[in-house]
Parts: C-alpha cells; sequence; structure tokens
C-alpha cells in the first residue's frame, strides 16, 4: 500500500526554478522533447504520473493555482519531483507555446535533464 508523504518530505521534492535554469538545461529539455522522453499536457501528465512513467514534473510558472495544486499533491503522493519553471519559457523550450506541464519518462536523458536542473543551489519551497 502506497501511503502519502509527510508534509517534510513532500517539501523536498518541490524545487523552484522560476528565477532561471542553466541555458544547457533548455537545450537538454528540448531534445528530451524530440527523442520523445517527454509527455506534455495535464491528462497525460497525469496518467504518467499515477502509472508510475514519469521522472519529474516541469511546470510552467504560468500556470493556474489549481493545477499546481493538483500536481503538487499528485507527486507528493508518489514521491515524483516536481519542478516550477519561469512563466512561458517550458513550453518555448519543448516547441508547444501553450503547455504549462510536461513529464520527464524515466531514463537517461530524464536522469541528465535532472541533474542540470540540480546542479544550481535552489531552495525547496
Amino acid at each position: 500500500m502506497n501511503q502519502a508523504n509527510p508534509p517534510d518530505q513532500a517539501a523536498n521534492l518541490q524545487r523552484d526554478l522560476s528565477q532561471g535554469a542553466p541555458e544547457k538545461a533548455w537545450g537538454m529539455l528540448g531534445l528530451c522533447a524530440r527523442a520523445g522522453q517527454l509527455t506534455s499536457g495535464e491528462s497525460g501528465c497525469e496518467l504518467a504520473v499515477r502509472g508510475g512513467q514519469a521522472a519529474a514534473i516541469l511546470l510552467d510558472g504560468g500556470a493556474s493555482p489549481n493545477m499546481l495544486k493538483k500536481f503538487s499533491d499528485a507527486c507528493a503522493f508518489r514521491q515524483v519531483p516536481l519542478y516550477t519553471l519561469e512563466a512561458g519559457r517550458l513550453g518555448q523550450a519543448i516547441g508547444k507555446p501553450e503547455r504549462m506541464v510536461a513529464a520527464l519518462k524515466k531514463g537517461s536523458m530524464a536522469e541528465r535533464l535532472l541533474s542540470l536542473l540540480d546542479s544550481q543551489e535552489i531552495e525547496p519551497r
């Protein structure tokens, strides 16, 4: 039986990158999208988290508070890292301008992108 994380542990899975991410990370994100290692859109990402296929969720800073809560709760329950990015940068990086959420599929590309995102000092929310 899968149990929810304690609040302090769930907070450690959330990262706020709204102040910027390394430029290499944006290029790698686009590469993941072209390689088919990224699922974008609300329903596809929700299925990826529930199915255990998501290495991380990337949420655009312009996403609605309801979407933020929905993915924050789902990621905390499933122990999936949640990254909040600069407003508008997610869609720009993956070539789909209006996308607010994307899920990285588990694998070596996701590991590399996450290491780039975590390479800078980020305070968990």
